[in-house]
């Protein structure tokens, strides 16, 4: 069995950008950088759906940045609570005698 190729970044856009030219036709390109055509043009959109994150301002970044983790904080707030919950009505089943199934309290 073939072990899988890696492609580095900066060879992965070179060839792109060679496609996005389109001087030669893709299977030629393909050809002479010994990948398949499809390939090519995939890495060809997506250098063009990405290409606006070239000129995107680094405080917008930051900005998504921190509010992915203002969000991710809040949800593992949230877990920790139901957690504490769930441990508490254990313990009071427990106590009271009341039996509950494993699966009911997942």
């Amino acid at each position: 069995m073939k072990k899988r190729r890696k492609f580095t970044n900066e060879f992965k856009s070179k060839v792109a950008l060679e496609a996005l030219r389109e001087q030669q036709p893709i299977h030629e390109i393909a050809k002479r950088y010994e990948v398949h055509p499809n390939q090519v043009g995939e890495w060809k959109k997506a250098l063009l759906s990405n290409a606006s994150a070239v000129f995107e301002n680094k405080h917008a970044r930051d900005d998504d940045r921190v509010k992915r983790k203002i969000k991710e904080d809040r949800l593992y707030k949230q877990i920790g609570h139901l957690q504490v919950q769930v441990d508490f009505l254990k313990d009071s089943c427990d106590k009271l005698g009341v039996v509950v199934p494993e699966d009911e309290l997942r």
